[in-house]
């Protein structure tokens, strides 16, 4: 899955880096200093909220975009009081990612269109 995102995200933007692990994420962020970091929630070791969390701690100006399965409303409100992020779903991500890192990158937070769905449903 992560290779496909790449790919997606390629086609819009300079893609600096991937890695598979939330602790990698750290290291990462200070090599290559990117404009954006793109996570899934759920990953190995730290996990990417975590990781998130730190990551604006030592980089100020960067945005988050969360890529994730989990469209529990909890999450979907910790992402939001985060600064500069945005929570799209695998399921909407050829729809939603690259747009996803348009609206983080002008400041404005993004969600997937679904996730309003999946809300009235429960």
């Amino acid at each position: 899955m992560a290779r496909q995102l790449r790919a997606l995200l390629a086609q819009e933007f300079e893609v600096l880096g991937l890695v598979t692990d939330g602790d990698a994420i750290l290291g990462a962020l200070d090599a290559l200093q990117p404009d954006v970091l793109v996570t899934d929630i759920s990953l190995p070791g730290l996990d990417g909220m975590q990781a998130a969390e730190l990551a604006l701690r030592r980089l100020p100006r960067l945005r988050v975009v969360f890529i994730t399965v989990h469209d529990e409303p909890a999450l979907v409100a910790k992402a939001k009081s985060l600064p500069r992020t945005a929570y799209v779903l695998k399921a909407d991500a050829g729809d939603a990612l690259n747009a996803a890192v348009e609206e983080v990158m002008a400041g404005r937070w993004y969600a997937s269109a679904s996730l309003d769905r999946h809300a009235t449903r429960r």
